[in-house]
């Protein structure tokens, strides 16, 4: 029976260090998470999938990995929550650092260690200016509407289109002054909504070789190719 025993945790032991790590390590700190589980996740066609996952009892540090073909969006979330509570970064190949505290976890989150998450906090800084500016008019749009004042109506309409021709030239220029970063394809599929199509175009003709065969940078040109073919119709 000892001997049966013995085997069985040998070969316990055996499993549980065949598990390999990923090229992309995901490390970090949550202060004041005692008690919980954290997910790794990432889209996969349409679905939204956990790869990697640890249960914290006493710790709030932790400890992920996957393996990272092309860089792409990831997302820690806690107990398995993705719509309160989550974080959302680019994970690439190599160690990424992340620390949060749980009461306002997904909030502010401090990541280092991911040259393409570099790039995006570099964007969302402006983006946050623009979203904050677009808060304002949608005040002042319902202020003057409430006023009947139609001269004051107009302004508020010609003043948020040329928000929105700034907001679009500003991402236009970002991405094409980081068109060797993966973040590149990804603003422009996410946030170039109100673009013209020559400035989509623009921005998919600047992207690097290796950007262009990333997995944002395949769906920009599949999404291109959409537009296009739909024109032609």
């Amino acid at each position: 029976m000892k001997k049966i025993i013995t085997i069985c945790i040998a070969s316990f032991t055996i499993f549980a260090c065949s598990k390999k790590e990923g090229n992309m390590i995901v490390e970090g700190q949550i202060k004041g998470l005692k008690k919980g589980t954290l997910y790794l996740q990432k889209m996969k066609d349409t679905a939204l999938v956990s790869v990697d996952s640890v249960k914290l009892l006493g710790t709030d540090t932790f400890r992920l990995s996957d393996q990272v073909d092309s860089p792409v969006m990831y997302y820690l979330t806690f107990d398995g929550n993705t719509t309160d509570k989550r974080i959302l970064f680019f994970g690439e190949e190599g160690v990424i650092t992340i620390k949060d505290h749980v009461e306002k976890f997904g909030i502010n989150p401090k990541i280092s260690g991911s040259k393409n998450q570099e790039v995006m906090d570099k964007f969302n800084v402006i983006n946050k200016q623009f979203q904050s500016e677009r808060l304002d008019f949608i005040k002042k749009d319902f202020e003057a509407k409430k006023s009947n004042n139609e001269e004051l109506i107009q302004k508020v309409e010609d003043d948020y289109k040329r928000l929105v021709r700034r907001r679009v030239l500003y991402t236009t220029n970002f991405a094409i002054n980081n068109a060797d970063f993966e973040a590149a394809p990804y603003i422009a599929i996410t946030e170039m909504y109100d673009a013209t199509l020559q400035m989509l175009d623009t921005v998919n003709k600047s992207l690097t070789p290796k950007v262009k065969k990333s997995v944002y940078g395949k769906s920009l040109q599949n999404y291109l190719n959409q537009i296009k073919k739909s024109e032609q119709e």
